[in-house]
Order: C-alpha cells, then sequence, then structure tokens
C-alpha cells in the first residue's frame, strides 16, 4: 500500500470523516510529518510548519502541483478538522502572522512512526480521544429543528432557510393555506426531504433532474390552488426569470397557481424587493398575519 492510501486508511481508523479521508487530506499529513515516498515510517518528525512549506513538500515528492493560493483549501479540508480531531496543533500566534505555524502533535507522530506495526499507541488514542466523525454527528443532531409536516414528524438540518421553512409550513401555511397538503420541501442536507411523486404526477407534473423545484410546494384540494412557495435568505426570490421557469415546468398543471417568497424578516425583504416580479406575493415570518400582494386589481376594492 502506498504512503497515501495508508495514511487514509489510518484516518479512518481514527474516525475521521470521509471528507477528511481525501487525497489533500493524506498530503496534509505526509507534509507535516516530512515523509518523502520511498521515506521509511519511522523518520516520521513533527516540526513546526507553515502551509507554504506543507505545499512545497507534497508538490516536490507526489507529483502534485497545487498553487500557492491554494493554502485556504488546506486549512479548510485538513487542518481545521485535524486540530479538532487532536491530531495536529498550532503555535499559538495570531493566524494573520507570519509566524504562525502547524504541527503534528507528539501523540499522533509517534502513531505515524509505528504505522506498520502493533501499534499500541494508535489503540491508546482511540480510547483517549472521542472520534471526529462521531463529534460532528453530534453537533448536527443537537442543532436539527423539529418540523411537523402533513401531521408526521421530520428534522431540518440547522441554518436560517431551515428555520424560514418551517416557519413556513408551520405558520404561513395555517393561515394562508389551511388543510393544505405539502407536496414538495427540501432540506440542504436532504434534496428531497417530502416528496409526493404520485400526487404531483396526478396534477399534472412533469419534473426532470433538471428542474429546480421551489423550496416548498403546498396543495390545497379544498380550493384547488398550487403554492410554490421560494424561502429566501440570501438567493433565490420570484423574479419574473424564475416565475417562467416554474411556468415552463408545470405547463401540464391547470389548477390555480400562485407564487410566494417568504422572507425571515422586513430587513431581508427591503434587499430584494426590486427583484421581486408582478403577480407574486410576499410573506415575512416576523409579522406572520399578512402578506404584501404585488398585484393590481385583483384585491382593490
Amino acid at each position: 500500500m502506498d504512503k497515501i492510501s495508508r495514511i487514509k486508511k489510518l484516518l479512518a481508523d481514527i474516525g475521521l470523516p470521509v471528507a477528511q479521508q481525501s487525497n489533500i487530506c493524506a498530503l496534509t499529513i505526509l507534509g507535516m510529518a516530512g515523509l518523502k515516498k520511498t521515506a521509511k515510517w519511522t523518520k516520521a518528525t513533527n516540526e513546526w510548519v507553515r502551509i507554504h512549506d506543507i505545499i512545497l513538500f507534497v508538490n516536490n515528492n507526489y507529483e502534485v502541483n497545487y498553487a500557492e493560493n491554494s493554502r485556504e483549501t488546506f486549512r479548510k479540508k485538513a487542518l481545521h478538522h485535524f486540530r479538532n480531531a487532536a491530531i495536529v496543533e498550532d503555535n499559538g500566534e495570531a493566524t494573520n502572522s507570519p509566524n504562525y505555524r502547524w504541527r503534528l502533535t507528539d501523540e499522533f507522530v509517534e502513531i505515524i512512526r509505528k504505522i506498520n506495526i502493533s501499534n499500541t499507541q494508535l489503540e491508546l488514542f482511540k480510547c483517549n480521544h472521542e472520534r471526529l466523525i462521531d463529534t460532528y454527528s453530534s453537533k448536527r443532531e443537537f442543532n436539527k429543528i423539529p418540523v411537523k409536516i402533513n401531521g408526521l414528524s421530520f428534522s431540518f438540518s440547522g441554518g436560517k432557510h431551515n428555520q424560514l421553512q418551517k416557519a413556513i409550513i408551520e405558520n404561513f401555511a395555517s393561515r394562508f393555506a389551511p388543510n393544505s397538503e405539502c407536496l414538495y420541501v427540501g432540506d440542504t442536507t436532504q434534496k428531497d426531504l417530502v416528496k409526493l411523486e404520485e400526487k404531483l404526477t396526478e396534477i399534472g407534473f412533469e419534473v426532470t433532474l433538471h428542474d429546480k423545484m421551489p423550496d416548498i410546494i403546498l396543495y390545497s384540494d379544498e380550493k384547488k390552488w398550487l403554492y410554490f412557495i421560494e424561502a429566501v435568505t440570501s438567493v433565490g426570490p420570484m423574479e419574473p426569470k424564475r416565475v417562467k421557469e416554474i411556468m415552463e415546468m408545470t405547463k401540464n398543471v391547470k389548477i390555480k397557481k400562485i407564487f410566494i417568497t417568504a422572507f425571515l424578516d422586513f430587513k431581508t425583504y427591503k434587499k430584494f424587493s426590486e427583484q421581486l416580479a408582478w403577480e407574486t406575493e410576499v410573506w415575512i415570518a416576523e409579522i406572520p398575519d399578512h402578506m404584501i400582494h404585488l398585484n393590481g386589481h385583483k384585491f382593490l376594492g
């Protein structure tokens, strides 16, 4: 097994997430340990190094060609997670200081030196440190947002976008789409959290892999209304181009279509107000009892 593959196996063995078992992560370890392709594992070191030094080392010894401006990639994809896993440390200098350095911990460099023999240090490490994959999983579970959809319990992953989606389903729907059914809603980590394909097909949807579904689709069987809702925290309001896309995607749907952009607060609405298409609606979670109607005679009188 070559050095990159062996380090990737070690990272998996100590419980790092799959994203931190990549080539760049393995090369980061090898660069920090100063191990060339043919060097013996026992020659691993843990001198203080800059990310620049790591990039230079792996480019010269592992037939890769990382640019100098890829330092942030090494930091975000590898080093930050390695520090969380207690296998590297920094020297405590300010991150923008020219003296800022990283190194392998004494504990981890010993594991590398004995990587191919009976490794009591590895077993001790696994006993004394929580697996990073479990730590991250626990944090994701803690941050999950419970939500009731069609009477069933689901969880959204954390974040403002899903906070808004929860508000739409639980607060908007009860006020402005009572007794409606959620036909579709995605999650930032699970694209099709709810997707009632049979019902969507029944009312005329022909969704292809290239179609970008609205964030939420509600259907009122009583009124025969479809609510297409975009939950906007940073991008994606019901602008004219987006309305046209949805109209084309649903050209075989003959029932009434309502286009709504939802925002968490009035401040965010103001950022997007000039982009919104006419004949659409706006709902703002912080003032849930009211809507803004971007249309003409329909609501006059």
